[in-house]
């Protein structure tokens, strides 16, 4: 049930802003959170969601404005200060130790102490006890690194409630999740409020704002452009909201092409991962021009393995990687480039892009070494600066210039310039994996019709996604990857959500009976 505008106040920001230079990320920005409400944060990327959120978490200080803490205001230096007012964040890269357990996670810098001793046992009856309370239900003594992803966010947010949380900051909660862990999520947030925690989302999903929050503020360039009760707004008016412009919600696929002959193969492909434990485990696939081929999966069945052997940053242990009717499994990166395949990485900041480098040269990464940008040997700095201006219109990349460091963009923008690279590269063959993680509506409806134009180009592509709904919008056809192996394909046309669902997670399909 939605909560009543008298139930009391928890937090408050009075015209919150904050400035980088001459930046302005936070405009006068004035927000309500009252107890047990669930409210979500939308915005395009760069739109000063992330800023905002780090304002409340301690991480920045406003350059003006106020927060207030059940009437009262605060001041914060450091995430201590809003973690001892009951605020705790759940960002959306885990701030966890793989190598300890989930109880050590859980109490880690606020173990119980007696003596100089950690009293390990009271700290795991604490995780228990906070488990069945919540319905967080997770093994107190297993290490972090074996449980998967939705499991590892269960134990950020038991970390916050260990920490008397009555305020959860989630930023983009559902980007790694299956469609039964999203289920499963909302039913905890949904608990917890109403046990009386408030809750604020961050994320760019109108769908699940919908089945989710009580109101929705919504920021456009720092800032506050609507707010309004969730019940009373439609998804389409929400995009038009973030964006100020009609958004396509739903893209029109072109028709399938009559199977083509593959471009790109792998055949009885095996790969052991970095841990020596076998990844892939005899994958056959195919993919032909102007074909989209998805690939669906929860993460960590073989996803990061199959790609780094197509773009050649390990080798296969056996079998082939063929394109064009060549055997490329012991090519070099840059030899399968020069041939024709492009590779959009799913981790933008890990392998996607050097961050301390500027924006125009990342949009160089593969190329700065031939011409148009160099000659000679010799780097051609103008040319370099026209490619990249070029591209950040052509991408809509928002950054103050060219010489900007990548490391302070927005994610969307990140992921902006790693499209922008690899897409103008034309391509023969495309491995692109998660190429909308972290942005926007708006983002998202301009990868997809970009997408769509290279298949029309008669790019052949291998897409990667945990977004089911990414993969029905443009995949012609669907496989899914289980415990390294390809259990199902399918024409997308003559499968559904429910099915691919079931076999990324059983891998295999039990057709209820009714």
């Amino acid at each position: 049930m939605p909560k009543s505008d008298e139930s009391p106040l928890v937090l408050e920001t009075r015209g919150i802003t904050k400035r980088f230079d001459h930046i302005i990320a936070n405009n006068n920005i004035s927000i309500k959170l009252r107890k047990g409400e669930i409210i979500a944060v939308l915005g395009e990327n760069g739109a000063g969601k992330s800023t905002l959120m780090n304002i409340l978490f301690g991480l920045y200080k406003p350059t003006s404005g106020s927060i207030l803490i059940d009437g009262l205001p605060v001041s914060f230096d450091s995430p201590r200060d809003a973690i001892a007012k009951g605020l705790g964040m759940v960002h959306q890269h885990f701030m966890l130790v793989p190598t300890l357990t989930v109880t050590q996670n859980i109490v880690l810098g606020k173990e119980p102490v007696r003596l100089g001793h950690v009293l390990y046992k009271r700290a795991r009856r604490s995780v228990v006890e906070l488990s069945k309370r919540y319905g967080l239900t997770v093994n107190p003594d297993a290490r972090l690194e074996d449980l998967s992803v939705g499991l590892q966010q269960r134990v950020e947010i038991l970390k916050a409630l260990y920490r008397n949380a009555r305020v959860l900051i989630l930023d983009e909660p559902t980007a790694v999740l299956t469609p039964g862990e999203v289920e499963e999520l909302f039913a905890v947030l949904r608990n917890l409020a109403a046990d009386g925690t408030s809750i604020i989302i961050i994320t760019h999903k109108l769908e699940e704002v919908k089945a989710l929050s009580d109101r929705v503020y919504i920021l456009r360039r720092g800032e506050l452009v609507g707010e309004c009760r969730t019940a009373s707004a439609s998804a389409a008016e929400l995009a038009n909201f973030m964006v100020g412009r009609d958004v396509v919600l739903a893209v029109e696929r072109p028709a399938p092409r009559p199977k083509p002959e593959p471009i790109f193969s792998l055949e009885s492909l095996f790969v052991h991962s970095s841990r020596g434990l076998p990844a892939l485990k005899g994958v056959d696939l195919a993919v032909g021009r102007g074909e989209i081929l998805g690939i669906a999966g929860v993460e960590g069945n073989g996803q990061k393995e199959l790609c780094e052997v197509i773009a050649g940053l390990i080798t296969p242990d056996s079998g082939k990687i063929l394109f064009k009717g060549e055997d490329v499994s012991r090519w070099s990166v840059r030899r399968r480039m020069d041939a024709g395949m492009g590779y959009v990485p799913q981790d933008r900041r890990v392998s996607g892009l050097v961050l301390p480098f500027s924006v125009e040269e990342n949009l160089a990464l593969g190329r700065s070494d031939r011409p148009p940008l160099s000659r000679h040997g010799f780097m051609k700095f103008a040319a370099l600066r026209a490619q990249a201006l070029q591209l950040m219109e052509n991408y809509d990349i928002r950054t103050s210039g060219p010489e900007a460091r990548v490391s302070t963009l927005s994610g969307g923008n990140q992921q902006k310039i790693i499209l922008a690279r690899e897409f103008s590269r034309n391509p023969d063959f495309l491995l692109i994996s998660q190429p909308t993680r972290g942005l926007d509506v708006g983002a998202i409806e301009y990868v997809y019709r970009r997408i769509l134009e290279l298949k029309e180009r008669g790019v052949a592509i291998l897409l990667i996604s945990m977004e089911l709904e990414e993969l029905f919008a443009l995949a012609d056809r669907i496989a899914v990857l289980h415990g390294g192996q390809v259990v199902f394909e399918s024409p997308t046309a003559t499968t559904n959500e429910a099915q691919i669902g079931e076999y990324m997670i059983r891998g295999r399909y039990e057709r209820s009976i009714s």
